[in-house]
């Protein structure tokens, strides 16, 4: 997937140690609010792991089901955090807020508007998609090649436009 984290001996450093580590550092620092949100974070792998594998698929979830998971957990924090804005609970807004800065801190960096729209022309022009009905094919290759680096909501905008 391309993640450049390594560990003390030069592997490569999965996502789900990056967490251990930064939970570990967490307590030693008494970042109680940090702590929590990576717990979250952990917690959520934990229930999708005991999902797939009772699927059969004994070895849990990869990073990039992990990035997935995060990704979502951002929407919902951004949803709730508008939510209590709109609703007066400004102290439960921030509390939402912080807790997507710590889980955007293991996300890969976002793709920009202008990066996400040559994206969308290049998975386009190599699917060879000619109208809006082929927007399966390309949101799917999007999705294969560009998995937590882009906003997939803004690229379905972009495809349709495109192809429109």
């Amino acid at each position: 997937m391309g993640l450049e984290y390594r560990n003390w001996d030069g592997r490569p450093e999965t996502m789900r140690e990056r967490l251990k580590s930064a939970m570990k550092q967490a307590m030693l620092d008494k970042e109680k609010n940090r702590l929590g949100t990576i717990r979250l974070i952990l917690a959520a792998i934990k229930d999708r792991d005991i999902a797939v594998r009772s699927d059969g698929n004994m070895d849990g979830v990869s990073d990039d089901d992990i990035l997935g998971i995060m990704t979502k957990m951002v929407k919902q924090r951004v949803d709730s955090a508008s939510t209590y804005e709109q609703a007066g609970r400004l102290e439960l807004a921030a509390q939402e807020l912080s807790e997507i800065k710590v889980i955007e801190e293991f996300l890969p960096k976002q793709m920009t508007v202008e990066e996400t729209r040559a994206a969308v022309q290049e998975v386009i022009a190599a699917v060879g998609a000619t109208c809006v009905r082929d927007m399966g094919k390309v949101m799917g290759a999007l999705k294969a090649k560009y998995a937590g680096k882009m906003d997939f909501g803004k690229a379905g905008g972009a495809v349709k436009e495109l192809l429109g």
